[in-house]
Protein backbone atom coordinates (compact mmCIF):
# COMPACT_ATOMS: atom_id res chain seq x y z
CA UNK A 1 0.00 0.00 0.00
CA UNK A 2 1.45 3.33 -0.96
CA UNK A 3 0.16 6.48 1.63
CA UNK A 4 1.83 9.01 -0.35
CA UNK A 5 -1.99 10.67 -1.04
CA UNK A 6 -2.52 11.19 2.96
CA UNK A 7 0.30 13.64 2.80
CA UNK A 8 -1.41 15.03 0.49
CA UNK A 9 -4.67 16.13 2.75
CA UNK A 10 -4.56 19.73 4.14
CA UNK A 11 -6.66 20.02 7.43
CA UNK A 12 -6.19 23.31 9.31
CA UNK A 13 -5.96 23.54 13.11
CA UNK A 14 -7.39 26.57 14.81
CA UNK A 15 -6.92 27.76 18.47
CA UNK A 16 -8.85 30.05 20.70
CA UNK A 17 -6.31 30.53 22.98
CA UNK A 18 -7.99 31.92 26.37
CA UNK A 19 -6.81 32.38 30.06
CA UNK A 20 -7.89 28.65 31.28
CA UNK A 21 -8.01 26.72 28.28
CA UNK A 22 -7.50 26.94 24.41
CA UNK A 23 -10.52 26.41 21.93
CA UNK A 24 -9.53 23.58 19.55
CA UNK A 25 -11.39 23.32 15.96
CA UNK A 26 -9.76 20.95 13.25
CA UNK A 27 -10.82 21.21 9.29
CA UNK A 28 -12.40 18.22 7.09
CA UNK A 29 -9.67 16.54 4.84
CA UNK A 30 -12.16 18.74 1.76
CA UNK A 31 -11.22 22.09 3.65
CA UNK A 32 -15.05 22.65 3.56
CA UNK A 33 -16.52 22.61 7.60
CA UNK A 34 -14.85 23.15 10.89
CA UNK A 35 -15.42 20.82 13.70
CA UNK A 36 -14.93 21.37 16.71
CA UNK A 37 -12.51 19.44 19.17
CA UNK A 38 -12.34 18.91 23.22
CA UNK A 39 -10.51 22.69 24.78
CA UNK A 40 -6.82 21.95 25.68
CA UNK A 41 -6.04 22.97 29.40
CA UNK A 42 -4.08 26.44 28.52
CA UNK A 43 -2.45 27.10 32.39
CA UNK A 44 0.58 24.86 31.74
CA UNK A 45 1.69 26.65 28.66
CA UNK A 46 4.41 23.44 27.79
CA UNK A 47 1.57 20.67 28.41
CA UNK A 48 -0.58 22.55 26.27
CA UNK A 49 2.50 23.38 23.53
CA UNK A 50 2.70 19.53 23.41
CA UNK A 51 -0.73 18.53 23.18
CA UNK A 52 -1.11 20.74 20.36
CA UNK A 53 2.48 19.26 18.50
CA UNK A 54 0.75 16.34 19.03
CA UNK A 55 -2.53 16.98 17.58
CA UNK A 56 -0.73 18.46 14.49
CA UNK A 57 1.08 14.78 13.94
CA UNK A 58 -1.78 12.60 14.26
CA UNK A 59 -4.27 15.08 12.49
CA UNK A 60 -1.57 15.63 9.53
CA UNK A 61 -2.30 19.44 9.83
CA UNK A 62 -0.89 21.44 7.81
CA UNK A 63 -1.31 24.96 9.02
CA UNK A 64 -2.02 25.93 12.66
CA UNK A 65 -4.09 29.37 12.82
CA UNK A 66 -4.66 31.40 16.15
CA UNK A 67 -7.27 33.70 16.83
CA UNK A 68 -6.08 37.10 18.06
CA UNK A 69 -8.39 39.33 20.44
CA UNK A 70 -7.70 42.54 18.48
CA UNK A 71 -10.29 45.17 20.36
CA UNK A 72 -12.97 46.24 18.38
CA UNK A 73 -10.39 49.96 17.77
CA UNK A 74 -8.13 47.81 16.13
CA UNK A 75 -5.29 47.88 19.00
CA UNK A 76 -3.38 45.20 20.53
CA UNK A 77 -3.69 44.93 24.03
CA UNK A 78 -2.69 42.64 27.11
CA UNK A 79 -4.40 39.65 25.60
CA UNK A 80 -3.39 40.27 21.79
CA UNK A 81 0.55 40.40 23.51
CA UNK A 82 -0.28 37.01 25.39
CA UNK A 83 -1.58 35.69 22.33
CA UNK A 84 0.90 36.86 20.09
CA UNK A 85 4.31 35.05 23.02
CA UNK A 86 2.31 32.05 22.80
CA UNK A 87 2.14 32.00 18.89
CA UNK A 88 5.64 32.21 19.26
CA UNK A 89 6.47 29.56 20.97
CA UNK A 90 4.18 27.73 19.32
CA UNK A 91 6.09 28.49 15.96
CA UNK A 92 9.23 26.94 17.74
CA UNK A 93 7.22 23.72 18.93
CA UNK A 94 5.54 22.83 15.16
CA UNK A 95 6.59 22.04 11.97
CA UNK A 96 3.66 23.70 9.84
CA UNK A 97 3.17 27.51 9.38
CA UNK A 98 1.24 29.23 12.62
CA UNK A 99 -0.65 32.17 11.74
CA UNK A 100 -3.01 34.33 13.42
CA UNK A 101 -5.98 36.16 12.35
CA UNK A 102 -8.60 38.30 14.22
CA UNK A 103 -11.43 36.42 16.16
CA UNK A 104 -12.90 39.73 17.86
CA UNK A 105 -16.13 38.91 17.08
CA UNK A 106 -16.11 35.31 17.11
CA UNK A 107 -16.28 34.46 21.20
CA UNK A 108 -19.18 37.26 21.06
CA UNK A 109 -20.77 34.84 18.01
CA UNK A 110 -20.36 31.61 19.56
CA UNK A 111 -21.97 32.87 22.94
CA UNK A 112 -24.69 34.21 21.31
CA UNK A 113 -25.06 30.45 18.81
CA UNK A 114 -24.73 28.57 22.45
CA UNK A 115 -25.79 30.06 25.58
CA UNK A 116 -25.58 27.18 27.19
CA UNK A 117 -22.46 26.40 26.30
CA UNK A 118 -21.58 30.03 27.32
CA UNK A 119 -22.54 28.62 31.15
CA UNK A 120 -20.85 25.58 31.15
CA UNK A 121 -16.97 25.88 31.96
CA UNK A 122 -15.62 22.61 30.14
CA UNK A 123 -14.13 24.78 27.18
CA UNK A 124 -17.27 23.92 24.66
CA UNK A 125 -17.52 27.88 24.12
CA UNK A 126 -13.73 28.08 23.59
CA UNK A 127 -13.37 25.04 20.33
CA UNK A 128 -17.00 26.71 19.28
CA UNK A 129 -15.00 29.82 18.88
CA UNK A 130 -12.09 27.97 17.11
CA UNK A 131 -14.71 26.12 15.09
CA UNK A 132 -16.46 29.90 14.02
CA UNK A 133 -13.27 31.63 13.23
CA UNK A 134 -12.02 28.32 11.31
CA UNK A 135 -15.56 28.41 9.25
CA UNK A 136 -14.83 31.95 8.78
CA UNK A 137 -11.08 31.39 7.15
CA UNK A 138 -12.62 28.39 4.64
CA UNK A 139 -15.10 30.00 3.85
CA UNK A 140 -13.29 32.87 2.57
CA UNK A 141 -10.73 30.93 1.15
CA UNK A 142 -13.29 28.93 -0.97
CA UNK A 143 -14.96 32.16 -2.20
CA UNK A 144 -11.65 34.12 -2.98
CA UNK A 145 -9.59 31.57 -4.10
Amino acid sequence: MNHQHSAARSRILALDPGEARIGVAISDDLGMFAHPRPAIAGRDRRAALRAIASLVDAEQVSEVVVGLPVSLSGEHGPQARAVEAFVADLRAAVRVPVRTADERLTSAQAARQAPAAARRRDGTLDSLAAALLLQSLLDARRGGA
